[in-house]
């Protein structure tokens, strides 16, 4: 059995949903807005998420962005939303799978079913691992959009996550600004040295003791930054 939180403003959703798992012996937690779940989450275990995108308060994807700042389970969006450009969404914020609106029950307590398989069956902490860079005492976990300087959790906006980890799987390859605003934005780069330094200000004030001094993510005058391999 599993404890299993169900998060929608649509209270006949969230009831139909825990019909359907419970009959499949797990235990339902439930959750109406994304600041319901977070408090849901902090005073009970869960083994997985399945929370809506459009909701009062704080949506899914903001809420499965500060969950996946501390938890990695397993998170299953649901969406009315069809388009392939919020099922990317969903997924590049730390979902593990996404479910569109309408759907069909048996459909979800079958990818429950995987996503609980695979987290319990390969261990949370052996599944977490796979995608892991690290340069001294920075590390990135891409599996669980976690950063963490000497074991500290750093929270990262997820710009300023895309960044250093695009420098940190490249360490010691000197990236320009408009390299950086390419890779990062997905557009044209026009006048980005100013947007691309503004985050590696702020990402230098969070991972570096003395970011005017950084140990990590330096300046390389007149072509660009890079992430020392240390």
């Amino acid at each position: 059995m599993a404890e299993i939180l169900v998060c929608d403003d649509d209270k006949d959703i969230v009831e139909a949903i825990e019909i359907y798992l419970t009959q499949e012996g797990h235990h339902i937690l439930k959750a109406y807005d994304g600041e319901q779940a977070i408090r849901v989450l902090k005073n009970n275990p869960v083994d997985l998420l399945i929370i809506d995108v459009m909701m009062p308060k704080l949506d899914g994807i903001r809420a499965t962005l500060k969950i996946r700042e501390k938890n990695a389970l397993p998170i299953i969006i649901l969406s009315a939303k069809s388009e392939d450009a919020d099922k990317i969404l969903g997924l590049n914020v730390g979902a593990d799978d996404y479910v569109t609106k309408p759907f069909n029950p048996l459909e979800l307590v079958a990818r429950v079913k995987s996503q609980l398989r695979r987290y319990t069956q390969l261990g949370a902490a052996a599944e977490k691992r796979g995608n892991i860079y690290e340069t001294g005492g920075l590390m990135i976990d891409d599996d669980r959009k976690e950063v963490t300087v000497d074991g500290e959790i750093v929270k990262l906006t997820p710009i300023e996550y895309r960044i250093l980890l695009l420098l940190v799987k490249n360490q010691r390859r000197v990236f320009s600004t408009n390299q950086i605003y390419e890779s990062i934005w997905e557009e044209e780069a026009i006048a980005a040295d100013n947007t691309v330094a503004v985050h590696i200000r702020h990402i230098r004030e969070k991972i570096e003791i003395n970011p005017k001094e950084p140990r990590y993510l330096k300046v390389v005058w007149g072509l660009g930054y890079k992430v020392e391999k240390i």
